[in-house]
């Protein structure tokens, strides 16, 4: 690995960092367009976007992400197709990869051939590639924080009103799509204490750091207003996540769960190992940049307080491996930097591209081995008999498919009613083993009249993606996802009588 240092990337830089950014595309979107959104809260985006490009502004305020499916409209007001909409948001996180591999080639004056390995090694998690291929805010909220990173990076560097008025505008941008956003507040008031330069106590920048921080919950405040919702509808999310009300579908109740072996087990498993020893051996391998000069900011600390952080905070909440879905990427160059400091020439490159090797070993393990899709099949199984609407259990999987109406029921009181209304189908979806809600017995007990298979439901990235809704641990989880992959079919068809 060249270590030359530049003092400011070159054209070389541009071009290795774009040329890995098409290496890591390829990756994300491969096999896509034979795979389905692979949740619920995919395929309800897809349908709350298409709702408001029609003037239904009902669930503007659906997972607190406004800015997310604001974003979206145009896309809606051309084109349908799911797939287009799951393409757009993997390229979202590719660019979020190519951002934040930027910010370190900038201010760690990486040669041009560090550029790229340090693009290939953030860009081939495991995670970030599985998260990367779903419809939900994550892709979005990526390249935010990354913008986020840069500009607030600026701000310690060179400490000045418009640096830090740049920081708060992508913070605000943030809290707009995603309200889990929220979260990166306390690491910023530790890196302002770190920094201990009073630039955001001075009146004229809080006072403007809050506005710009509110513009946002007033604008989409009062287009909900304009629409029809309450005032307090996007604050409810907030409130919602802090003091939960009634258990949810699985039994699950409560926001809060102690487990400090969660995180780690997962980067094990399904991560590059080198950044599992990384995340141990960093505080002694970069002490001095970590504990030395405090007031003076510095790119290792800089990360180490994000991710270590995002880690520890993340501990005590309930765990699923999105948790720590802003952390990876700062792990990842961690990790390369790391090596880096440790190996020389080719012998880092060597390990780097070796572990970028392991990677996608596992990337087609956890998650190509389990596509195609075989909702198409069901679709046209129901449109060659003129089923009309049809209801499945919990999952909205087979919904993109099938034109007529799907609902997803959580209980059979629910299928009942819908029997009463004249519905004649139900699919029993896999995903209620997913979100661990077996409330379907007696359905389970009668012959079905037609069976698929569906392999993403016994997916163990999805199952452990679901361990927040369900309260269950990473053993837990992953015990529930042996026993789903022990059925033959994940789709079964009934008539309802």
């Amino acid at each position: 690995m060249d270590a030359t240092k530049n003092d400011n990337p070159t054209t070389k830089n541009a071009l290795s960092l774009l040329l890995a950014l098409v290496a890591v595309a390829g990756v994300r979107l491969y096999g896509l367009p034979e795979a389905a959104l692979p949740d619920y809260d995919s395929v309800r985006n897809w349908q709350i976007v298409r709702e408001i490009a029609h003037g239904n502004f009902r669930n503007l305020f659906h997972h607190g992400s406004p800015g997310f499916s604001v974003l979206y409209v145009p896309v809606a007001w051309l084109t349908s197709n799911f797939h287009v909409f799951q393409f757009l948001n993997a390229l979202l996180a590719v660019a979020a990869v190519g951002s934040l591999a930027w910010l370190v080639t900038k201010v760690a004056r990486l040669a041009w051939l560090e550029t790229a390995l340090l693009t290939l090694f953030v860009g081939s998690s495991v995670f970030l590639t599985f998260s990367g291929r779903d419809f939900t805010m994550g892709s979005a909220s990526l390249l935010v924080f990354a913008g986020l990173l840069r500009a607030y990076y600026r701000r310690l560097e060179a400490p000045t009103d418009q640096h830090l008025r740049r920081a708060a505008l992508w913070l605000a941008v943030g809290l707009s799509i995603n309200y889990k956003f929220i979260l990166t507040l306390p690491i910023l008031g530790v890196l302002e204490l770190l920094q201990r330069d009073g630039l955001l106590r001075q009146r004229r920048n809080w006072l403007r750091v809050a506005l710009t921080l509110a513009a946002p919950f007033v604008l989409f405040g009062v287009v909900g207003v304009l629409a029809g919702l309450p005032w307090y509808r996007w604050p409810a999310v907030y409130y919602n996540v802090l003091f939960p009300g009634a258990a949810n579908a699985a039994g699950r109740q409560g926001s809060v769960q102690l487990d400090l072996t969660y995180y780690l087990h997962f980067l094990w498993g399904f991560e590059s190992p080198l950044v599992l020893l990384a995340l141990a051996g960093v505080p002694w391998l970069w002490r001095r940049e970590l504990f030395a000069e405090l007031e003076r900011i510095n790119l290792v600390r800089y990360l180490a307080v994000w991710a270590y952080a995002y880690l520890a905070g993340m501990s005590l909440l309930l765990k699923a491996p999105r948790g720590l879905l802003l952390a990876y990427g700062l792990l990842y160059a961690l990790t390369f930097l790391s090596v880096r400091r440790v190996l020389v020439g080719w012998r880092a490159a060597i390990i780097v591209l070796v572990a970028c090797g392991l990677n996608l070993h596992r990337i087609q393990r956890e998650i190509y081995a389990y596509s195609p899709s075989h909702y198409p099949q069901v679709a046209q199984w129901l449109r060659q008999r003129q089923a009309g609407p049809v209801a499945t259990t919990v999952g909205l999987g087979l919904a993109p498919f099938y034109p007529d109406t799907v609902a997803a029921v959580t209980s059979a009181p629910q299928l009942d009613a819908l029997r009463q209304k004249g519905w004649r189908y139900v699919l029993l979806d896999g995903y209620w083993r997913v979100t661990n809600v077996p409330q379907f017995g007696a359905l389970r007990a009668q012959p079905p009249v037609a069976a698929w298979p569906e392999p993403l439901l016994t997916s163990p990235l999805l199952f452990l993606e679901h361990s927040e809704y369900t309260g269950l641990n990473y053993e837990q989880t992953l015990a529930l996802q042996h026993e789903a992959r022990q059925d033959s079919v994940q789709l079964r068809l009934y008539r309802l009588p």
